[in-house]
């Protein structure tokens, strides 16, 4: 199929989706049933027979000998003829055990392939410690006996070829470990899982996917993150909004339907981007998808891995970016998952001081191990090659640098220096940052590091980790004490928000106001501020002002822009019936505003990184906690003066100083009826006089209203 026959027939598939795309799939999930079905009923006969590699173990050789049915030999996997791209050469092993395999997720994994004119498919998976690898799954009735892997030396990957296995079939590994024991393992490079509580590894085709949004790829690979307006909304699936009609118990959208509502939702509002909580497959819906066991599978809580395609496909076409939570910091325990992956620490520390986190119950990677690493870097890149997501931000980046981290003395291993950083760690985060950005220098490469570790953002050969970006924890927590104040005590709490930008060009930063600020008895954003009712509001609009105005790229959690009461729980929707009411409907055409303002006005994004994009008007203004500062573009063409009032005074004489005789427009009132205010009459230009005021030559004056937010363009 042409490129451009390709995209025709996309389009048109995205047409027909519309609003039934929940119930739309692509042409292979469609025929999923049928080709189970037959499968299941040749399986056992046709299954390939092949020898134990190993015989470490009783176990192995028993199993070797209980074959009882051969069918027709498959090809053998060490066979050259017709091997496909797909299967493990020499080159393969040699790379991996470098850690340098980069599109490993190729070979590893199950894969449809051919060998000899047969067509079929490929497994292949690392398990250097085990006895035997025998392979399982719908094709051969679960059959523990009859298809035998091959290991190969010196890498420990155990492949084999099976003509008999069809799409969407499931399947594990069954690992012999060296002590007798028999484990029921699922692929660590599988593309598709089977629906929790299932824990199968399901057979997927991602490689035929066909996708349109070319123009889009084009764009990304100039993208220049420092210069462009970034507004990101942090979401979770299947707690954004629940299908009131949904043949499913748990009420999730599919991946099709909430593209269509979420990009109809973020283009309304004005959003840039989405960042996408818990897509890897996870057992556990409380983890909120931190804890994985399939790093290379788009959860099946929501649909297929074509699904999520189709949401990622059609969010680029309407101009949303895509940003992914995840997690190289830890992994769960689970017996199908990859602790003790082949009866022995493979893919965590062997020294449980190293490689378990005490507070999280989890394993920790061993970023010391280059198949480890290859792991990890290549499911990076899996993700944005795969499925064209555009960024990571990585998560508990503290965690994995600090080997101290959440331990007690005596509970962790010093590095060889005698110090607490974790070298390996290090060098890991150095080595994913310049494959990522060195292939895709338009993708966003995001830490959530919440110390004060230098040069997170700097490049890898100035000895920095070469991430990105990176979220701005310190500014989150000084704001949010701050807004949780009443207004008296706030003028002795004054610096807790000047105090960012005597660090601000340290990093490139992002203010956030994540998940995590919003569950566990912290309340939500509205419930915060202090306050009666019409207060709360009045101080939050106040506070989101001044981060769209503070320098950084922006991030908010789904349902605080429209003032979200209770706390979020992954249980249930947000509470969209809240819209109802006036101020919380006032409160979401505010961010609205905001938003748009913020996308379209180049002085509030396009010099956050240089020290040149900000200047304080006044500082210090801590009795009446009155801020006011300017916004300025990289080229100096666009400029912004914000006046924020953090109390319930009026201020109706008001002066505020300026650096410029000129005239001033008011684009954003706070007190305008529409957002909820107090419908004050205020003219929308303003003429600056030589008058010195807040240390400026020029000023005008400007009847400043309770909790009152005035910003003007000059």
């Amino acid at each position: 199929m042409s490129k451009a026959s390709g995209e025709k027939n996309l389009e048109a598939q995205e047409k027909k989706s519309g609003k039934t795309a929940a119930k739309t799939t692509v042409k292979k999930a469609a025929a999923k049933t049928t080709a189970r079905a037959a499968a299941a009923k040749t399986a056992v006969k046709k299954a390939a027979v092949k020898k134990a590699a190993v015989k470490t173990t009783a176990k192995a050789a028993a199993a070797k000998k209980a074959v009882t049915k051969p069918a027709a030999k498959p090809a053998e996997a060490g066979d050259a003829i017709g091997r496909g791209y797909e299967f493990i050469h020499d080159l393969d092993q040699y790379l991996y055990d470098k850690g340098v395999h980069y599109d490993i997720f190729k070979k590893l994994g199950a894969h449809p392939s051919e060998k000899g004119g047969v067509k079929g498919v490929h497994f292949a998976v690392w398990a250097p410690h085990a006895a035997a690898v025998h392979l399982i799954g719908e094709f051969n009735g679960w059959n523990e006996e009859n298809i035998a892997m091959e290991r190969l030396e010196p890498s420990g990957i155990w492949e084999c070829f099976l003509a008999d296995a069809q799409l969407g079939q499931m399947y594990k590994y069954l690992i012999y470990t060296t002590d007798g024991r028999k484990l029921y393992k699922a692929d660590p490079y599988a593309n598709q899982a089977e629906k929790r509580p299932g824990t199968a590894s399901v057979i997927s085709d991602i490689a035929a996917i066909r996708w349109t949004d070319s123009a889009w790829m084009k764009k990304r690979a100039s993208f220049q993150q420092d210069t462009s307006p970034i507004s990101i909304y942090e979401c979770h699936i299947g707690s954004w909004m629940r299908h009131p009609h949904a043949e499913q118990e748990d009420g999730f959208y599919n991946y099709r339907y909430f593209a269509h509502s979420i990009t109809e939702y973020l283009k309304k509002m004005g959003y840039t981007h989405i960042e996408l909580m818990g897509v890897a497959e996870h057992p556990f819906d409380g983890s909120w998808g931190y804890q994985v066991t399939g790093y290379y599978a788009p959860t099946s809580r929501y649909g297929t891995p074509e699904d999520f395609a189709y949401m990622v496909n059609y969010l680029h076409r309407n101009g949303i970016g895509v940003i992914l939570d995840w997690v190289p910091a830890h992994f769960p325990k689970d017996a199908h998952g990859l602790a003790d992956f082949d009866g022995q620490a493979c893919y965590e520390y062997a020294d449980s001081r190293k490689g378990e986190h005490p507070d999280w119950g989890t394993k920790v990677f061993d970023f010391g191990k280059s198949e480890v690493k290859n792991f990890l870097i290549g499911n990076a890149l899996f993700w944005i090659e795969q499925f064209h997501v555009d960024g990571l931000r990585v998560d508990a980046v503290a965690s994995i640098l600090y080997l101290d981290y959440g331990r007690r003395d005596g509970e962790w291993v010093p590095n060889k220096y005698g110090g607490n950083k974790n070298l390996e760690a290090i060098e890991f985060f150095k080595h994913l940052n310049s494959v990522v950005r060195g292939k895709h220098p338009g993708i966003m490469m995001i830490a959530e590091e919440s110390t004060a570790w230098p040069k997170v953002t700097d490049l890898p050969e100035n000895d920095g980790l070469g991430f990105s970006m990176k979220w701005n924890m310190g500014w989150m927590h000084d704001f949010l004490e701050y807004m949780k104040l009443d207004p008296y005590f706030r003028k002795f709490n004054h610096n807790r928000m000047t105090f960012a930008m005597t660090y601000a060009y340290s990093e490139k930063y992002c203010l956030v106001l994540s998940h995590d600020e919003v569950v566990h008895l912290k309340c939500s954003m509205i419930n915060k501020m202090p306050g009666l009712y019409d207060d709360k509001f009045a101080n939050l609009k106040a506070g989101y002002t001044f981060m769209f105005g503070h320098p950084g790229k922006k991030l908010l959690f789904m349902g605080q822009e429209f003032a979200q009461e209770r706390e979020w729980s992954e249980d249930r929707e947000l509470d969209w019936y809240l819209l109802e009411e006036p101020k919380h409907r006032q409160m979401q055409d505010f961010v609205k505003e905001l938003l748009q303002l913020y996308q379209s006005t180049p002085a509030m994004y396009s010099a956050d990184c240089t020290p040149e994009g900000f200047e304080w008007i006044n500082a210090d203004d801590a009795d009446r906690s009155i801020y006011s500062f300017l916004r300025h573009s990289a080229d100096g063409k666009s400029n912004l003066l914000f006046v924020i009032n953090f109390t319930p005074m009026a201020r109706p004489d008001y002066r505020v100083g300026c650096t410029k005789e000129c005239t001033y427009t008011l684009v954003l009132d706070g007190d305008e009826e529409r957002f909820g205010g107090y419908g004050t009459e205020h003219a929308k230009k303003y003429k600056a006089i030589e008058s010195e005021c807040d240390g400026k030559p020029y000023s005008f004056a400007y009847n400043l209203p309770p909790y009152g937010v005035a910003v003007f363009k000059y």
